[in-house]
């Protein structure tokens, strides 16, 4: 029988998504309270593996168990052993063809930045900062080079295993509530660190130090030499992956509703 998933998390405390020897990843968590919840092992499979310091609200797992739970149940058992970080918020079976990571057609972030001319304290490691005044405008113009199919190896970290550096993005969202910033993306896939060079890029241009135009030129460079410094993972939530209809996933949970 297969079981799907959803996953909250605040990842500051955890070396990324996929499990290390070191066992301090999301992934080691969860299986660790499955295995304890359902007195057996379980391996999990995740719709997007997530950095270190990378936040979810609604990380997809899905795992093949004998296991016959109640979907509310498998919510709350898992939970008891979750540490306060980490949240299962719904479950549901799913068909045997139904893959976490396979199945979706697209996958969606948000950066979260703080513009304030003091650093970030009660919400430190939850969002990102600049000190300089930004630009909507500006950055917007910049964001709309990025849309569409392209080659984004100048956003992709050294690291990236990917056997391809085309994604199809999908046009940037870009919006201000007080002094928080949000930037919405969609894309069929991303890059390692793709979106945290992205970022870079557009509060480079956003404070003014580049005009919106260098974001076409960094993009047709292929290059990863010319881009900006890759930003903090601090204010880097995955929102999700996104399904086709017919599996009848939920597109969003309750985790969602914090989030500037």
């Amino acid at each position: 029988m297969r079981q799907a998933l959803a996953i909250s998390y605040h990842g500051q405390a955890y070396q990324g998504w996929q499990s290390q020897p070191s066992g301090l990843t999301v992934q080691d968590r969860l299986e660790e309270a499955l295995a304890r919840f359902a007195d057996r092992p379980i391996s999990t499979v995740c719709a997007g593996r997530t950095d270190a310091g990378v936040h979810a609200l609604m990380q997809v797992v899905h795992f093949d168990t004998e296991v016959q739970r109640e979907n509310h149940s498998w919510v709350r058992g898992t939970n008891t052993f979750l540490p306060p970080d980490i949240a299962v918020q719904w479950a549901m079976p799913v068909p045997d063809a139904f893959h976490a990571r396979n199945s979706a057609r697209a996958r969606r972030y948000a950066y979260v930045v703080l513009e304030s001319p003091v650093r970030p304290s009660v919400d430190a490691g939850r969002v990102g900062w600049v000190f300089r005044p930004l630009d909507a405008g500006v950055m917007a113009e910049a964001a709309a080079h990025l849309v569409g199919e392209h080659d984004f190896t100048s956003f992709r970290a050294s690291s990236c295993q990917s056997p391809t550096p085309v994604k199809t993005l999908q046009p940037v969202g870009i919006r201000r509530r007080g002094a928080y910033w949000r930037f919405d993306f969609e894309a069929n896939a991303f890059l390692h660190h793709m979106i945290r060079n992205l970022m870079g890029c557009l509060l480079q241009v956003g404070q003014g130090l580049q005009p919106p135009g260098w974001m076409r030129e960094v993009l047709q460079a292929r290059s990863r030499d010319v881009a900006a410094p890759t930003f903090s993972p601090d204010g880097l939530y995955f929102l999700g992956p996104v399904y086709e209809a017919a599996w009848n996933i939920p597109d969003r949970t309750a985790a969602y509703d914090w989030l500037p």
